[in-house]
């Protein structure tokens, strides 16, 4: 396949222009055979016990459901954003301030999310030789730095509550809008489960966890607001407020790790690299399979490895076993960008490189852990 060779740009002819015209070649070539396997391979995602395998929906049926969704959350969380604004303000409830903040960081979110899942699935082009996917992750970072910044001013608003408390006024106002909005909510995060089912997305986790953390937020605002109509204690509402801000802060570092995790290249799981190994290796001119090195970017995923064949045949012999491999790699992973090296079995010369040292020392100890 044409992603595996190797290219040199003449700066004579201009490095930007060649360049460009290689990527555009490529990038037809991969669309090509996506949609070559997309017509002859069942277009849903691969599932295993722990969820869709990486890179196992393509990218055009990924933004189908993700962009989807995201246009339900932003709708959703203007709406909230607007409600509770109106019951804050006759109330003055922290519980409800608190949700409120949460909503007006779920519309910022979502609109991040909206605009990410869309750039994340553009082409490559002469700066980004492996495509936007990380944008994804990008957007994850950004959520997850507005979740701990919302539960920073919720937690210092609920101490000065508790410290000095006010009176809770609107009180069934303020409770009918928790429950509607709960409810509103709970049905976005169902759809969201739908769609994290099929593309694990890194995106709408994120969002996810906003709006987990609303219905949390809801909960305790609930909790805040009938506590203190019913036994006139305010400083009820500002613990509720409290324990939002503890709940979004641990909402945040989950999504902060899932986006570090892509940021850093961090390898798929054992079921996406076994999957990989098992396909690539899935033919009898193929003697084994060594140095897979994988990661994830937004609805892609990028794949090498060396691939060990007969050392008598010809360079064109050993092009079509490679490029059966892609091909077989790609009927369960069509959103990935593969590269694979052909190694003549007895006679490849160790090969070097920045990483190779460290990484093969790695894999070894790792796999043998694992064995």
């Amino acid at each position: 396949m044409s992603k595996g060779v190797n290219y040199t740009p003449d700066v004579s002819t201009g490095t930007r222009n060649v360049h460009q015209i290689y990527v555009q070649n490529e990038v037809q070539a991969f669309d090509a055979l996506a949609i070559s396997t997309a017509m002859t391979e069942n277009s849903d995602p691969i599932l295993t016990d722990h969820g869709p395998l990486a890179g196992g929906m393509s990218a055009a049926d990924s933004l189908a459901l993700t962009g989807k969704v995201t246009r339900l959350s932003v709708g959703l969380a203007a709406v909230l954003v607007g409600a509770k604004l109106v019951g804050w303000i006759m109330s003055g409830s922290v519980g409800l301030m608190a949700s409120l903040g949460d909503s007006f960081l779920d519309l910022i979110a979502a609109l991040t999310t909206f605009f990410a899942v869309r750039y994340a699935v553009a082409p490559p082009d002469a700066e980004h030789s492996f495509g936007h996917g990380k944008a994804e992750a990008f957007a994850s970072l950004v959520q997850a730095g507005l979740v701990f910044a919302s539960a920073a001013l919720i937690g210092r608003e609920a101490v000065q509550r508790f410290l000095h408390p006010q009176p809770v006024g609107s009180e069934a106002m303020a409770m009918a809008i928790m429950v509607v909005s709960s409810i509103g909510v709970v049905g976005l995060v169902w759809a969201q489960n739908r769609v994290l089912a099929q593309t694990d997305s890194v995106a709408v986790h994120g969002d996810r966890a906003h709006y987990l953390a609303d219905i949390a937020c809801n909960v305790a605002a609930l909790t805040g607001i009938a506590g203190a109509a019913l036994f006139h204690e305010p400083r009820i509402d500002a613990v509720a407020g409290l324990v939002v801000g503890l709940w979004l802060l641990w909402g945040a570092v989950g999504v902060f790790r899932s986006a570090a995790n892509q940021l850093m290249d961090r390898e798929l799981g054992p079921n996406e690299r076994n999957r990989i190994i098992a396909l690539a290796g899935d033919d009898p001119h193929v003697l084994g399979v060594h140095q897979l090195r994988t990661r994830a970017a937004g609805p892609f995923v990028h794949i090498q490895m060396h691939m060990d064949l007969e050392p008598g045949q010809s360079l064109e012999a050993a092009h079509r076993v490679v490029v059966a491999a892609e091909k077989r790699i790609l009927t369960a992973f069509p959103a990935a960008d593969i590269l694979i090296h052909p190694d003549p079995t007895g006679r490849a010369e160790p090969h070097g490189g920045a990483f190779q040292e460290h990484y093969s020392a790695y894999r070894h100890d790792h796999d043998h852990d694992h064995a």
